[in-house]
């Protein structure tokens, strides 16, 4: 980055809202500096339950503007990147102790018709004792309903994102934290600091927004420097990742005895992702960590449903993650609104200050386009909305051609095993051929990491996706991570050690 620079917009933080706000604001003709004290996506929006999803739960909570919203967005995001987002059907066992049968058709009759679905199938009934659903379930479960919604590749979706932004004209800072903001003359003067080398650096702009999810409140107190009362609620979600635990490729959705569910979904073709808890957090963000409560309530709640117990033996990774809810007053962490809020903070004759709390990796489209709808005093020639019809990078793929599209590939890179063309066009869309471009034998990907994971992949990681570490390239830009062992990690981090230092910025390529 180069001290000095003015920016029409800095924002705070390179999460998915920080990300989407500054696609869409270089995209509205806006500058836009981007800084992040850590990896993209390397706190809340990395710890997601992997979905685009309306909601069904919120219904009970009569949250129906989100829910409607979310709803919409679905087949909006799976038209924008089909390459990462891919439609997954549900399965809601269902018994007599919980919710009844007729509230629960009620509420899926409005999740089908709320959001003018088109692309998705609707609801259906299940009989388990005939249908390949019900074979992983104990025999006291007999029916069922099947719905839909979306699961996403959460940190990809970020990366995206933010090099769309750069691709339009953005910078993006990772490993730059904001320490200090300040009011001066109209504009804000903004001070970084690298977390690389610890060298300063000042920026100005003419707003700024503050998208730092669970330190939305820390940045106004702390870096901005506002006695402003805190509406954050912290609330931490944690997942276990197990073995594989039922052969077909739908998701089940479990009511549990407390009012909550939890969801066992097909994750990278080895493994079941269970989640997620929901516990009121104090401390600090980056230390969130699944505790052996949370592990085994996970445990139990599939367990109660499979007819082979879950255990502690089968878990290969957890994880967890800080969501910052807006506080509205709810007495438990699981009916805290996931509804998001926008403060604006703009004193007459001053730079503006806005501040995001709460929202759903589903709304973070619609949560940028009413961001900036907040900032058009101070940007009054700033163009409309755009981001409803462009693709993401690598998106630029109808979502019902994807299938075909991708055997083509196939046939392109004959000389690549059929799993990993299938798993570069899934991460990469239509860049898989900028990725390969020159690649005509398998030698040509260079250093092999393991689980496919070459050199060729890795250098286009560092150069377009911003990611620096190994554990950028394992855990966020992928999940190679759980395929991979010590010894490929090791080469991994010895290769990027002898590599050129990356830049701290980039920009538009």
């Amino acid at each position: 980055m180069r001290s000095g620079r003015t920016y029409d917009l800095a924002v705070i933080g390179g999460g998915v809202n920080g990300c989407g706000i500054a696609r869409d604001a270089q995209g509205r003709g806006l500058s836009v500096f981007l800084g992040e004290m850590g990896d993209l996506a390397s706190a809340t929006s990395s710890a997601s339950t992997k979905l685009i999803h309306g909601g069904l739960r919120y219904l009970e909570f009569y949250e129906f503007r989100l829910v409607r919203e979310a709803l919409l967005e679905r087949e909006v995001l799976l038209a924008l990147a089909p390459h990462i987002i891919w439609p997954l059907r549900f399965v809601l066992p269902h018994h007599s102790g919980l919710r009844p049968w007729p509230v629960i058709r009620l509420g899926l009759f409005l999740y089908d018709h709320l959001g003018g679905r088109r692309i998705l199938p609707p609801t259906r009934s299940l009989d388990l004792g005939k249908d390949e659903a019900g074979r992983p379930l104990k025999p006291g479960y007999r029916h069922a309903f099947e719905y839909s919604d979306c699961w996403v590749d959460d940190a990809r979706l970020v990366a995206l994102n933010a090099r769309d932004a750069a691709d339009r004209g953005a910078e993006i800072a990772t490993r730059m934290r904001y320490v200090a903001a300040r009011r001066q003359g109209g504009e804000w003067r903004l001070t970084l600091e690298d977390q690389r080398n610890r060298a300063r650096f000042e920026i100005t702009a003419r707003a700024l927004v503050n998208a730092a999810g669970p330190w939305v409140s820390e940045v106004v107190q702390g870096v901005v420097g506002l006695n402003s009362p805190s509406p954050t609620r912290l609330v931490k979600g944690s997942h276990i990742v197990v073995e594989r635990l039922f052969d077909h490729d739908r998701a089940y959705i479990f009511q549990n005895a407390d009012g909550r569910i939890c969801f066992a979904i097909p994750y990278e073709q080895d493994f079941t992702l269970i989640g997620t808890t929901d516990e009121d957090f104090h401390g600090d963000p980056a230390t969130a960590a699944i505790t052996d409560r949370e592990t085994d309530y996970l445990l139990a709640a599939v367990s109660e449903y499979l007819a082979t117990p879950v255990t502690r033996d089968s878990i290969r990774w957890t994880y967890a993650g800080v969501r910052p809810l807006y506080d509205d007053g709810a007495s438990k962490a699981q009916e805290a609104t996931r509804d998001y809020v926008l403060s604006l903070d703009a004193p007459a004759g001053e730079a503006p200050l806005l501040s995001v709390f709460g929202g759903k990796i589903t709304t973070y489209r619609r949560l940028a386009e009413e961001a900036l709808s907040h900032l058009t005093a101070t940007f009054p020639h700033m163009r409309g909305a755009w981001t409803k019809t462009a693709t993401l990078p690598g998106g630029d793929i109808k979502p019902t051609l994807f299938g075909e599209w991708e055997r083509n590939k196939g046939e392109r890179y004959p000389f690549l095993e059929p799993w990993l063309v299938w798993r570069l066009c899934r991460a990469y869309g239509t860049r898989i051929d900028f990725l390969l471009s020159d690649v005509e034998r398998h030698e040509d990907m260079g250093i092999d990491f393991g689980a496919g994971l070459s050199q060729r992949e890795v250098d286009y990681l560092v150069e377009n996706e911003f990611a620096e570490t190994a554990e950028d390239i394992l855990w966020r830009r992928s999940k190679l991570g759980l395929h991979i062992g010590e010894q490929g990690r090791a080469a991994l981090e010895a290769y990027l050690a002898r590599a050129s230092e990356a830049p701290q910025a980039v920009g538009a390529q």
